[in-house]
């Protein structure tokens, strides 16, 4: 497609992880060229992240990150999924030599691939970066949220072979398959127009062995073949790319959905998905852009020094009314755990046998002095009366300021073994149990923000 007239402005960035192949005796890395026709034509630029040892500890390297688009490659790690052991449920020995004998260039596992991929997809679910997945990728976006796959659709789904036919060598572009796409989803407004009969059907191609078996929970199926395999999935949660939110997986090829000899989609819908990725893309950016370009707090040094100085000054107050009042009388013995709780904090120091003449805040002038907790008022002693209502209230609360800090820290440290606690405990859960934790999380924080908004909403005054 032609690309974009504004690319001369700074694009999006997205992520593409390549695949390798062998090439006259050497390893080469490749990216699919429909994806990246797509990627710029619709207005962002692609960065191919190189799939070579220890990339997965580069991440970093690659920010920022405005969308990742996960495309083809080997069969993911079934020990990623708790597939593949021994009482998992997986494959025979027999039956794997058999996958690997047919699909030869799938099913051997690459495990660097599978590390910066898991990694990535991670990472934009974390912080809700736009993620598109086809194919592999749809897999990688599945078993990172906790669900699982068939590790071979033909052997693990009893009539598969005989409902459906996901992959045929014979005729490898050509090759196309039904599929009942769910209305209400993106995938059946995008080919509204196309879909055949009540069923809503939709033929696709299909180059792929492995499909999803268990649905991560945070994700909706949008489209089923006949013999039951999910074909398309995503976030209902994470959709409104014009907001930036794009979590999608399609386990079909659009992008190479053409037809024969020509660079003709077989339907209009084929790229909308590319294309509401990429508007997502290009509204992340902004987001990141319009939080970075926000002013920080006007002269917060200044403010900050205006607030220790009022506390210095408080604390010089407050301890000088307790001086006042403990040489002329004895506090309350209700009240005296708390007035002794604020001299205790500020070292209440006095030097006898002089006087200080005392105005309105009781401390004229002090004479400061500082040690390990803080600025200290150091004042003569006075033959003034017992402490006022106002000067017990006063120094009540910088009692009660002390008590209610020493019991913040008690909460900091409880906190703290919480957290070894849960650390423990988490270290003996298997992945799978941890990525079924943090999806039930994300639905929790989900449904704790939609009803956050609804009672801030409700109680907001009518205009």
């Amino acid at each position: 497609m032609s690309p974009s007239p504004d690319l001369a402005r700074i694009l999006p960035r997205v992520l593409i992880v390549s695949r390798r192949t062998v090439r006259k005796n050497k390893f080469v890395d490749f990216v699919g060229e429909y994806h990246l026709d797509l990627i710029v034509g619709y207005g962002a630029v692609p960065v191919i992240v190189p799939r070579v040892a220890g990339v997965h500890t580069l991440l970093d390297s690659f920010e920022p990150i405005h969308g990742v688009l996960l495309c083809e490659g080997e069969d993911v790690d079934p020990s990623l999924y708790g597939g593949g052991g021994a009482g998992s449920g997986g494959l025979s020995a027999e039956q794997l030599d058999a996958v690997r004998s047919l699909h030869p260039s799938d099913a051997a596992i690459d495990h660097e691939k599978d590390s910066i991929e898991l990694r990535l997809a991670r990472r934009c679910l974390e912080r809700n970066i736009p993620f598109l997945g086809i194919c592999r990728g749809s897999q990688v976006l599945n078993v990172a949220c906790g669900g699982t796959l068939y590790q071979d659709v033909d052997h693990e789904l009893p009539a598969a072979a005989a409902a459906v036919r996901h992959i045929n060598y014979d005729n490898y572009d050509g090759h196309r398959h039904p599929v009942r796409v769910l209305p209400g989803t993106p995938l059946h407004e995008w080919f509204a127009e196309s879909l055949d009969g009540e069923d809503s059907r939709l033929t696709v191609n299909s180059y792929h062995h492995q499909g999803v078996r268990r649905l991560a929970e945070r994700f909706v199926p949008m489209a089923f073949a006949p013999d039951g395999l999910v074909e398309g999935f995503y976030d209902p949660d994470a959709y409104n790319p014009g907001e930036g939110k794009f979590i999608m997986g399609l386990q079909f090829h659009p992008e190479r959905m053409r037809k024969a000899g020509s660079d003709e989609f077989d339907y209009p819908g084929c790229p909308m998905a590319y294309q509401a990725f990429v508007r997502a893309v290009v509204a992340y950016q902004e987001k990141l852009a319009a939080a970075a370009a926000m002013p920080a707090s006007p002269k917060l040094n200044q403010e900050m020094e205006k607030q220790r100085k009022v506390l210095v000054r408080s604390f010089s107050l407050a301890k000088n009314l307790y001086v006042s009042g403990a040489e002329a009388g004895t506090p309350r013995p209700a009240e005296q755990r708390d007035l002794d709780a604020g001299a205790e904090f500020l070292e209440v120091k006095t030097q006898p046998n002089h006087r200080t003449s005392t105005g309105a805040h009781g401390c004229q002038p002090p004479d400061f002095k500082a040690n390990r907790r803080g600025v200290v008022c150091v004042v003569q002693q006075s033959n003034t009366a017992a402490l006022s209502v106002q000067q017990e209230k006063r120094l009540k609360q910088m009692g009660a300021t002390v008590r209610n800090a020493s019991g913040y820290i008690n909460r900091l440290k409880l906190n703290e073994e919480r957290e070894a606690a849960a650390r423990a405990l988490m270290a003996k859960m298997s992945i799978d149990q941890l990525s079924d934790l943090a999806s039930f999380y994300h639905i929790m924080g989900t449904i704790c923000s939609e009803v956050l908004d609804r009672k801030l909403h409700s109680a907001a005054p009518a205009p």
